[in-house]
Formats: C-alpha cells, structure tokens, sequence
C-alpha cells in the first residue's frame, strides 16, 4: 500500500525537515513537499550565499556538475545528498519526492504535515535565508 505524505517547507529549517522527507522515503512512502521556496537554510547570509556561489561557480556550463536555479529543484538537489542516491534503494527513494514552490491547484484544500521541531520559530535569533531568496540572486525566476 503506497502511503502519500505531504510536507508544508514554510518556515522549516532545511536539514531537520529533510531528513524527516529523506527517511519517509527510503521507508517507500511517496513524499510531496510543498512550499519549498518559503524553507530556511540556517547560517549568516553572506557564508551562505558565498557557498552557493562556489558551488555554481565551480561546474562547467558544458560538463557539469550541474545545479538548477528554480527553488523546488534546488532542494530537491539539496535532499539527493540525504539520499544513497548513487545505489538502487536511494534511486528508488529520490523517485519518490516531488517538490514545488508554492501550493498547485491539485492540492489546495488537502492537509499537510507541519514538523514543529523544525520551525524557524521555535529557535529564538537565528541567523538564516530563504531558498526563493538564493535562487533570485544565483538567477532563478521565482
């Protein structure tokens, strides 16, 4: 029986609420994650701006590696490493997980799982920035 679970990334800090999405998959639950250009990725805005730059900077526009700039591929990517993606079972998994940015008409009205542990809220002070913010200046659309 194949269980679909949809995760709300608003104002979720990246690594605890892709874990969570990483674990369900590998277990072979299908994962929905929606809202991903709203999920926070902890740090100083300049370390981690300058981290994704490198990352860009550094591939080859014809031989890779290559890294997408839209705000649900970007953290799709960004889950693959949570993955054993270069075996069958981590394949498998990452087939599992579809990312959006915002909400799409299909699943307006339905109910998402919020992880509480992983709300920016819960931690006072924390220096963070936002995938949508990263994906305008690395060039992205949204």
């Amino acid at each position: 029986m194949i269980i679909v679970i949809i995760f709300d990334a608003k104002d979720m800090i990246f690594g605890r609420i892709a874990t969570r999405i990483a674990k369900e998959a590998l277990l072979g639950n299908d994962v929905v994650v929606v809202n991903t250009k709203d999920v926070c990725i902890s740090g100083k805005k300049e370390e981690v701006l300058k981290s994704f730059k490198e990352r860009f900077d550094s591939s080859h526009p014809l031989k890779g590696p290559f890294y997408p700039k839209e705000p649900a591929r970007l953290f799709k990517r960004m889950l693959r490493g949570m993955l054993p993606y270069k075996k069958e079972r981590g394949k498998v998994a990452f087939s599992r997980i579809k990312c959006y940015a915002g909400v799409p008409k299909s699943l307006e009205g339905k109910e998402f799982i919020r992880i509480e542990e992983a709300n920016i809220n819960k931690i006072p002070r924390l220096k963070y920035v936002r995938l949508g913010d990263i994906s305008k200046i690395l060039g992205g659309k949204e």
